[in-house]
């Protein structure tokens, strides 16, 4: 922890027993905290004065040691503005000597103790790759950073830090901001079709936290779960981590196949689900086949995990209803997330649960969840409110409905020969089909290289699947960008074709 004063140097320990003189145990002291790591270089100390008061300790105490630590080039005083961490120290070898032997301890130590959930969820935990931080082609997971209305969102930020402070400042509730799950409730209502009310809204730390909460909450060791196949990675883990065991269920054009389902394990306990824009194939889920899920789990006392991650940008045509909005039976857990609409590092979500289960998520929450930053809450309540929100996703279905369209043409014109990229109507991503028997992996690592981010399909599956073909993003980055590197993927690609 570090002030204006200089770093906090509690960790000294000073033996007043000891033969060795307090002096030297105080340039003992700092001497280990600069070599471990704990002062860099260039890192300003406390005055003597204040040291001394921190140490309990003489001035002249503090001073001798410092002058010790000087004069042996650890330290430098800088006339005016105080003693400092030497700036050689930086290329010294405490760090990497100190890292060696970190490595060292862990390569020769046995394996630390997990619990047997864990034990037996880690062989099949999908490995995921670093969520993007920086738009590029074709990453997918990020919207158009570039176009959100930063100054707005500023404006009620500061707003809200000017509030009252214990307000602003203290613990938040573990439900949720009352003004957020009221305007959740209205928006929901409005533009998605959910009639609901406030108190079945639980405010999360996005939807991954969403995903393993409500594991914890329904699920036991070895419950059979559906889940799309290939479907969302995040999700998959969340479920495996929480005992479940996963029923990979086909997806055709037409959704999750309610019918291999039932042939499969026709006493699931939970299903997922992403009727809206199924990740990653694009479909949508049909009305009729809706029905037979909801069917399905009142059949089987199951419980539906509905994920609308995207949804909200809907470039062609009406949506259809969720299946929140057509589940008359309570069996529809909604999870929507704010990391699309709004950006990632808000890191909120929220989970609509059925009337039933209210009390059960409310004795959840009261009991684990410290609740997710008010200040953050505050401003998406205020940003909704204002109607920002509302304006802000009309004008970024524009914008992606742009960004898709330039995705296909460009496809078409360059990669015929490659790529068979499908038709979606809303979302942020698409697929393409190879074609010419291409290794999906194989072309997403020469991608890689020449720095265009794809994933391959089979890392979607639990098990395999007929299709291989590459996830395409095509929210993150400008039209004009989107078409250079598509004509990029057909100068690389292209001459694989023939080997």
């Amino acid at each position: 922890m570090k002030r204006s004063g200089g770093a906090l140097l509690s960790s000294i320990l000073i033996d007043r027993q000891s033969k060795k003189k307090i002096n030297t145990q105080i340039y003992m002291g700092i001497r280990q905290i600069i070599l471990t790591g704990g002062l860099t270089a260039g890192e300003r100390l406390p005055a003597s004065r204040t040291l001394a008061k921190e140490l309990n300790v003489s001035r002249t105490t503090i001073i001798n040691a410092l002058d010790r630590l000087i004069s042996e080039g650890v330290l430098e005083a800088r006339s005016g503005a105080g003693t400092f961490v030497s700036e050689v120290m930086s290329m010294g070898r405490p760090t990497l000597q100190k890292t060696t032997a970190l490595q060292e301890e862990a390569a020769s130590s046995e394996p630390p103790k997990i619990s047997d959930m864990m034990e037996t969820a880690l062989p099949h935990l999908a490995s995921r790759e670093e969520l993007p931080r920086k738009p590029h082609a074709f990453i997918t997971g990020l919207p158009a950073l570039d176009d959100f209305p930063m100054a707005q969102w500023a404006r009620l930020s500061s707003k809200h830090w000017r509030g009252n402070r214990s307000e602003i400042m203290g613990y938040g509730k573990p439900y949720g901001l009352n003004q957020l799950r009221q305007a959740i409730s209205t928006h929901v209502n409005a533009s998605r079709g959910i009639q609901c009310e406030a108190e079945q809204i639980f405010i999360t730390g996005g939807a991954q936290h969403a995903f393993q909460l409500i594991g914890n909450m329904l699920l036991n060791s070895g419950d059979k779960v559906w889940i799309e196949n290939p479907g969302a990675i995040g999700a998959r883990n969340s479920l495996i981590a929480n005992g479940a065991k996963l029923v990979p269920v086909e997806v055709d054009e037409k959704g999750i196949s309610v019918e291999d389902g039932m042939h499969q394990a026709p006493d699931f306990r939970l299903a997922f689900v992403t009727p809206s824009h199924q990740q990653p194939l694009s479909v949508i889920m049909g009305l009729r086949r809706r029905f037979a899920l909801l069917k399905a789990a009142e059949k089987a006392d199951a419980w539906i995990i509905e994920d609308d991650y995207d949804s909200e940008f809907h470039f062609e045509g009406q949506p259809l209803p969720t299946l929140k909005s057509v589940d008359t039976a309570g069996r529809v857990i909604y999870v929507g997330t704010f990391s699309k609409t709004l950006f990632p590092s808000l890191r909120t979500g929220f989970i609509i649960s059925p009337p039933r289960l209210v009390p059960v998520f409310q004795q959840g929450f009261n009991t684990f969840q410290a609740g997710v930053p008010t200040n953050s809450q505050a401003t998406i309540a205020e940003f909704m409110d204002e109607g920002f929100f509302a304006t802000h996703i009309r004008r970024m279905r524009g914008i992606y409905a742009a960004r898709y369209q330039a995705l296909i043409y460009s496809a078409d014109e360059f990669l015929s020969d490659i790529l068979d990229v499908q038709p979606t109507q809303s979302g942020l991503h698409t697929v393409g089909y190879l074609k010419s028997g291409l290794n999906e992996n194989d072309v997403t690592l020469v991608l890689a290289r020449e720095g265009i981010t794809v994933r391959p399909l089979d890392a979607y599956c639990l098990k395999p699947i007929r299709k291989k073909g590459l996830v395409l993003g095509f929210g993150a980055v400008t039209p004009a960008v989107i078409k250079s590197r598509v004509k990029a993927i057909a100068g690389i690609v292209g001459p694989l074709i023939s080997k």
